[in-house]
């Protein structure tokens, strides 16, 4: 259904629309379309007059040496990334001259001197933050690069830090609503921490927690802004008592296309979604909306499925989900594309309409959306509202589709195994009375775990069309507590004892590529010690190697960490993904592990082996993503950071991967903002990590 929250004058909108000029509309525009012509994100700021950079440096020279004694003390050392945040906001806006207006250099000041604060109380065993209502601002140490990320939350007025209600967190009262924050340029972490001190923000429910993530800068929480959400929502949960049958995603702009993807990918650990314009795919919102001719290749079309929602949309069947447009704004787009989607499995979606409405919120549409999230957070959860989806006496239980098994759970349904990565994957499980079928596509492996009907430890499912006797020995009721896994092989379905993994490499959740997927969990850059096999390779990797430095703390706000692969041991490749520069002759780590990847150097004679091709070592080199041979459960990959570049800082719906798990790159051909060399070949592997045959 669909919903305009008053009656509207089509005429008067009409004539609205005509006057409403495109430089009205928060549109990147088509001069960024230009490759050749990149502005740099985020801006080059203000010179900091010379008086106030030596306060300022002295207020954090002084605030790192509390900070240092705060660690090797033997107090609240968990919160001592609640007085880091400060520092290192004040530092980065300083060191890389990210002050974008001089009114930002009083904010600096009085930014640290809440960290002198915060870190006088720490130092005795105050901490008064933990104990305010309204506006506060946390920090925790993220797990990707181990550098302190902020984050707002607004403690509702209804909450008792006294209550003593310790109770599982599913039985506590207050509700919470995870809100993404559109886009910003300037969003430094200065300016993210102000705002988040001074603004409650578009929504505040009664007796609700609102938690703001920083999400890493402007990247609509995709791949580390994706983690600074979970981490946040963590770090959140230790500190503050709320309800984890009640926690709702939302945003506005760039924010709302962060709630789609969110909705869609993780559609059973939120109560509701409530999107706002942003986008929900990325061609059709960059032709409408960015004016782009889109020439992608035939991998970055594959791997636009990754983010584009539209794809998943049988995924929000049993979350409840209500969007939000201004009916005069070009990113209205994105609910219109997900309700044609959404049409397409049978499905509804609930689209509330400002009139006479840009790119903002109406204030009636506001109060509409409330009453609404009001009445699903009363009625309870997706399980407890029933099905949307019945036919001929059977109706769905659960459904679930993904394209990677990065996205891989539902509330029942776990893929395990894919026939093949970036086709879509789907499983519906349907029961009428005490019967129980499946239907599966392109799925090798899956789970099936929590509500299904049996009437004793043995019983029948039938799964595309094959009846199965499965067994559960910790069947209670009706609830199936550790889960029953099936594995096709040759076409025939079977259950396993429980999750057990396939002889030899498989891609797996958290182990599946493409080369983005590394940078989504710990990773270490691991740069070269010694010459490589010629000079144009080693300007290639010396340069590519300081571009992902720079841009992993530019665009991801963190810093790299960086070892000598002469100093990497086995320990350290169980704890990270490894990122290794350069070639065998340069890198020992490439020295000791090329032979068992599936793209060789054969140093003999200078060449590069992929598959039946050869190619030139001294002027090619290889992208990849590959299960580390020397720790499986960990990846190795070779010359990249992630893959998307200045080009698509542009535009967030752009920042999709660029590359698939490997490629060979001619550094012949200078990088640019989109490539960084010209990609002679590209592919992704196997289900079982091998090469493809060659396109």
């Amino acid at each position: 259904m669909r919903y305009v929250s008053q009656t509207i004058n089509c005429l008067a909108v009409a004539m609205l629309s005509l006057i409403l000029s495109p430089s009205h509309c928060p549109a990147d525009g088509p001069a960024d379309n230009a490759v050749e012509n990149v502005r740099r994100v985020p801006k080059l700021g203000i010179e900091v007059p010379e008086a106030d950079r030596v306060e300022l440096q002295a207020s954090l020279d002084s605030l790192a040496t509390k900070i240092e004694q705060l660690h090797r003390s033997r107090g609240s050392t968990g919160c001592v990334p609640d007085v880091q945040i400060f520092h290192r906001a004040v530092d980065q806006a300083l060191r890389f001259q990210e002050f974008f207006d001089a009114k930002e250099i009083p904010i600096a000041k009085q930014l640290l001197a809440m960290g002198h604060q915060r870190a006088d109380d720490l130092k005795i065993g105050r901490l008064p933050w933990l104990r305010e209502k309204g506006l506060v601002v946390r920090g925790y140490l993220s797990k990707l690069d181990q550098t302190v990320q902020p984050y707002g939350v607004v403690i509702p007025d209804e909450y008792d830090y006294y209550d003593g209600n310790t109770g599982n967190a599913a039985q506590l009262r207050h509700r919470c609503d995870i809100w993404f924050h559109g886009r910003g340029e300037t969003l430094s972490e200065l300016n993210f921490i102000h705002q988040r001190l001074q603004n409650k923000g578009e929504y505040t429910p009664a007796g609700t927690f609102v938690l703001h993530p920083y999400g890493r800068y402007c990247n609509a929480n995709k791949f580390a802004g994706e983690v600074d959400t979970f981490e946040v929502l963590e770090h959140a949960s230790k500190s503050y008592r709320f309800n984890h049958t009640r926690i709702a995603v939302r945003g506005f702009s760039m924010g709302g296309a962060a709630c789609w993807q969110f909705a869609v990918h993780y559609p059973a650990k939120w109560f509701a979604a409530n999107p706002g314009a942003g986008f929900s795919e990325t061609p059709d919102f960059l032709k409408v909306f960015q004016n782009e001719t889109l020439a992608p290749t035939w991998y970055e079309e594959k791997l636009w499925r990754m983010y584009d929602c539209t794809g998943y949309a049988a995924n929000l069947a049993f979350l409840p989900t209500i969007a939000y447009s201004g009916d005069m704004d070009k990113q209205k787009q994105a609910a219109d594309i997900m309700e044609v989607a959404l049409k397409q499995e049978g499905l509804p979606l609930q689209h509330v309409i400002g009139p006479m409405t840009g790119h903002k919120i109406h204030p009636d549409s506001k109060l509409e959306i409330e009453k609404t999230l009001s009445r699903w957070e009363r009625l309870g959860t997706p399980t407890e509202m029933g099905s949307p989806l019945k036919a001929d006496g059977w109706e769905t239980v659960d459904q679930f589709v993904t394209y990677t098994l990065r996205y891989d759970q539902s509330r029942c349904i776990t893929i395990l195994g894919m026939d093949e990565h970036w086709e879509q994957a789907r499983v519906v499980v349907q029961q009428k009375d005490s019967a129980v079928r499946i239907r599966t596509q392109n799925v090798s492996e899956f789970q099936l775990a929590g509500k299904v009907p049996a009437l004793n430890g043995r019983f029948t499912i039938e799964i595309d069309g094959q009846p199965i006797t499965a067994s559960n020995p910790r069947l209670q009721g009706l609830v199936i507590g550790a889960g029953l896994v099936f594995r096709k092989t040759d076409g025939k379905w079977t259950q396993l004892a429980g999750k057990i993994l396939p002889e030899g490499l498989s891609k797996r959740h958290g182990l599946q590529g493409p080369i983005d997927d590394a940078f989504m969990d710990a990773f270490v850059f691991v740069k070269p010690s010694s010459p490589g096999v010629s000079p144009e390779i080693d300007a290639w990797v010396k340069a590519e190697f300081e571009h992902a430095v720079e841009h992993w703390r530019r665009h991801f706000r963190g810093d790299v960490r960086v070892m000598l692969d002469t100093e990497i041991t086995k320990y350290d490749m169980q704890r990270f993904n490894i990122v290794v520069w350069g070639d065998p002759k340069s890198n020992e780590v490439l020295t000791v592990m090329q032979e068992q990847l599936p793209i060789h150097w054969q140093l003999a004679d200078n060449t590069l082996q992929v598959g039946e091709t050869t190619y030139d070592a001294a002027t090619h080199l290889p992208l990849l993503i590959f299960p580390n041979p020397l720790a499986p459960n960990k990846y190795v990959v070779l010359n990249s950071s992630f893959t998307f570049r200045e080009y698509d800082y542009l535009n967030n719906a752009r920042q999709t991967p660029k590359l698939p798990d490997w490629a060979i790159v001619d550094v012949r051909t200078p990088a640019n903002s989109r490539f960084p060399g010209k990609i002679v070949d590209a592919n992704f592997f196997d289900e079982v990590w091998q090469l493809k045959p060659a396109k």
